[in-house]
């Protein structure tokens, strides 16, 4: 495990892990700290020998919110567009790579947490976490996505509820709202995630692609505009190495062997 002292990077195998670390802010998610992070998820993303990326923080803290001392002094309007706006785009860029990306939160995801944790393709959670968007406490707005994704993953309701009054939900309630898919105890959070991500990692890399683009296209657009778009990407795979493989292992009653071709 190679380390800068912000975010730690492991490679096991076909799984990229990247987990913060700052926690003596508890992860408290600096300027930097979203520079190193997008760069190690980019890098996990252009390398062939990576099939599904982590992303950790320690049993107590997935990550706390933003860096408000970085922000506290900005000024009017436009100063803060001026320094944040490329800071901001990175959970946008994060949403946009094109393997699998599992936040695995246990502890707080608060603010900007929650929205990185968002970001990500879906979310596995201990049964300590908590979820919310407390930035109407300090005078703001969420404003790395969580008003169009956390609506779309728990409808306007609760969506409003949580950014209106900045209370938190626990991980039994994220289960039952749909922002979370599973949950563990904390001490098995991380392998549990590994689990998953290698099962994940088990099937044929461009159709998992092709999936993870066609549900997240499915937030995007009106149903027959997404049915288009599903079964284009479907015909598409029967022109792939791994779809042959696949359904000819099938036939043959043995375990494929995916290349991503």
């Amino acid at each position: 495990m190679n380390a800068d002292w912000e975010v730690l990077v492991e490679k096991d195998g076909p799984l990229g892990i990247a987990t913060l670390s700052r926690p003596k802010a508890l992860n408290a998610l600096s300027m930097s700290l979203m520079k190193s992070l997008l760069e190690v998820l980019e890098g996990f993303d252009a390398d062939p020998a990576i099939r599904v990326m982590l992303v950790a923080g320690s049993e107590r803290v997935f990550a706390a919110g933003a860096d408000i001392g970085e922000m506290k002094d900005l000024g009017d309007e436009t100063a803060a567009e001026a320094a944040m706006a490329e800071h901001l785009a990175r959970w946008d860029r994060i949403a946009r790579l094109r393997k699998p990306v599992v936040a695995a939160v246990s502890g707080f995801a608060l603010g900007g947490g929650c929205e990185l944790a968002l970001a990500c393709d879906f979310i596995v959670a201990s049964e300590t976490a908590q979820f919310g968007q407390p930035e109407v406490l300090i005078g703001v707005i969420p404003g790395a996505g969580a008003t169009q994704r956390l609506t779309k993953a728990v409808g306007q309701a609760l969506a409003m509820d949580l950014c209106l009054t900045g209370r938190r939900l626990n991980a039994r309630e994220a289960l039952a709202a749909g922002l979370v898919s599973r949950v563990f105890a904390p001490e098995i959070l991380l392998e549990e995630a590994k689990k998953l991500a290698r099962l994940i990692a088990a099937t044929a890399p461009l159709a998992v692609q092709a999936a993870k683009r066609s549900v997240r296209g499915a937030l995007d657009c009106d149903t027959e505009a997404g049915l288009r778009a599903e079964r284009k990407a479907f015909y598409r795979l029967f022109g792939t190495t791994d779809q042959k493989e696949g359904m000819r292992a099938f036939v043959e009653k043995r375990a494929p062997v995916f290349k991503g071709e």
